[in-house]
């Protein structure tokens, strides 16, 4: 093993799919598995075959595939109370599987032994061993997962002990202590990984840590500084209640901040990019404030914080975010200054920084449409032409003469919305309808079908999500409504508000500004 090496083990095809609203198919997970192996993770469970066919058609499609940078593995558990390896089904699961490690979980607190098992404590024992012999002697590298290892050695550390010990004797390649329940403290596991040391070798010790306190990364750190080689966890920190350790900030931490050799320096340049693919193989919205690599972790909205920033990154940043494949973002709000407009600009192509007096002048109306409940840092697309209409790099490529939308229901049909829409574009005009399965759907078919003739381009964009919300205030149906719409192109992502008190209106304006926004960044709009 090279200097400061720790062993990265993913367990999100397993672990991670007992979370709430996360689930992979058998395809699904052998792609995560494959962009695994080329990010040059160290292991990678797939599942339990023993427990689904879902799993079991994994493992058979898995044989087909040269896995160039990881070792696959298999998850199970040891045998039952008083049976023979040789006939349990789980471990004959395991050998099937055909994968060239496997990871069996047991007992380690006694707790678990005698009131959830319903068995003595050396028959426990006696599973553990009789299991790990058996797969050693059919040739496999074997981890053994110490279930509730913290929590029963707090309770009884001589059984604890034992239990480990016994699964040495039977030769078993690694043993994975477990925070089963998450609720353990960082000083917890250093001091109980500290005082096992005399006892198992930590070179042959990974950490398994749940994140029901909030606290799985911390403490898989933790036990990483006392010793331990290996780590486990999962992409995003899914997993079942609270999660499993998020394997993106547990080695984007190990790499960076404390020098560990978890992954090639290409790979954590992939970080975000990794994250964000699994979350969507899981069809499960990224979150913004994930450490590292959300799309919020370097945004900065403070108009002290942007200047700032600008002189000198570190000021407000603790990684430069290009190292984790992440970029700093620059909001734009009522809380800005001019650093945050000269900077949103700057990205746009335009240099404000020599004219004090534009400058001041964006800054004045985003407060002010801010205060009237527009949210800018919500709406990149929407800030981008209110910055371009400003200085007068923006024409309107097209003027709305009128438009109506009618919604109606029948007994035994849904609601049915048409709109119907006269535009102008230069000089001509052009008088469509279109149908929806709302109102905001059929205006937006629409004004699309009615500037598709002039701007064959929109053909490209689509809505990908539509948010409403209602601004605070006392007019019950009558209050402000915020529209937030997010549009793409397959090319870029960008998003545009509206607001009003009705929320056709509201809908209208940001679905004008989406479009707008189209035609701008691709020059079709510009001056």
């Amino acid at each position: 093993m090279t200097k400061n090496k720790v062993l990265v083990y993913d367990t999100t095809l397993r672990d991670g799919t007992q979370g709430e609203q996360t689930n992979f198919s058998a395809e699904e997970k052998l792609r995560i598995a494959q962009r695994l192996d080329d990010a040059h993770f160290d292991y990678i469970e797939g599942g339990w075959p023993g427990s689904n066919p879902k799993d079991i058609r994994f493992f058979e499609m898995a044989k087909n595939i040269e896995f160039k940078n990881s070792r696959l593995t298999a998850f199970g558990s040891t045998r039952k109370p008083h049976t023979k390896p040789a006939s349990c089904p789980n471990l004959k699961a395991l050998i099937k599987a055909g994968t060239p490690a496997a990871a069996i979980v047991g007992k380690s607190w006694d707790l678990h032994v005698t009131e959830i098992l319903k068995t003595d404590l050396n028959e426990n024992l006696a599973m553990i061993a009789d299991s790990i012999g058996y797969l050693k002697s059919m040739g496999k590298e074997v981890l053994f997962d110490a279930e509730h290892f913290f929590d029963g050695y707090k309770n009884n550390p001589r059984y604890t002990i034992r239990v480990v010990k016994t699964a040495l004797a039977a030769g078993v390649d690694v043993i994975v202590l477990c925070d089963t329940n998450g609720g353990c403290l960082p000083h917890e596991i250093s001091d109980i990984v500290r005082k096992i040391s005399s006892s198992i070798p930590l070179d042959l010790v990974a950490i398994h840590t749940h994140n029901d306190g909030g606290l799985a990364v911390a403490n898989s750190i933790a036990a990483v500084r006392e010793g331990v080689k290996m780590i486990q966890g999962t992409i995003n920190g899914y997993g079942e209640r609270c999660g499993n350790a998020d394997l993106i900030s547990l080695i984007a931490n190990l790499q960076l901040k404390l020098g560990k050799n978890c992954l090639p320096p290409e790979s954590i340049r992939q970080l975000t990019n990794l994250s964000h693919f699994v979350s969507d193989v899981a069809n499960v919205p990224p979150l913004n404030a994930r450490p590292f690599v959300g799309r919020s972790a370097f945004a900065h909205k403070g108009g002290v914080h942007v200047s700032a920033v600008v002189k000198n990154s570190m000021a407000y940043e603790h990684i430069q975010p290009e190292l984790v494949g992440n970029h700093r973002r620059v909001l734009v709000s009522d809380l800005s200054g001019k650093s945050n407009v000269e900077y949103k600009a700057k990205e746009l192509g335009i240099d404000l920084a020599k004219d004090d007096a534009v400058s001041k002048k964006i800054v004045r109306e985003v407060k002010l449409m801010e205060d009237r409940g527009f949210q800018f840092d919500a709406a990149d697309g929407s800030l981008s032409l209110l910055i371009k209409k400003a200085i007068g790099e923006f024409v309107e490529p097209f003027a709305l003469e009128c438009f109506s939308v009618v919604t109606s229901r029948t007994e035994n049909n849904p609601c049915l919305s048409q709109a119907t829409i006269k535009i102008s574009v230069a000089g001509e005009e052009e008088l469509t309808a279109a149908e929806g399965n709302g109102p905001v759907n059929a205006l937006d078919h629409a004004l699309r079908k009615a500037l598709t003739k002039f701007y064959p381009q929109i053909k490209e964009m689509r809505l990908v999500d539509f948010k409403v919300r209602t601004l605070e205030g006392s007019e019950g149906t009558a209050a402000g409504v915020r529209v937030l719409l997010d549009s793409t192109d397959e090319k870029e992502l960008w998003s545009t508000i509206g607001v009003s008190e009705n929320i056709i209106e509201a809908s209208w304006q940001a679905l004008v500004d989406s479009i707008e926004y189209k035609l701008s960044k691709d020059h079709l709009a510009v001056k």
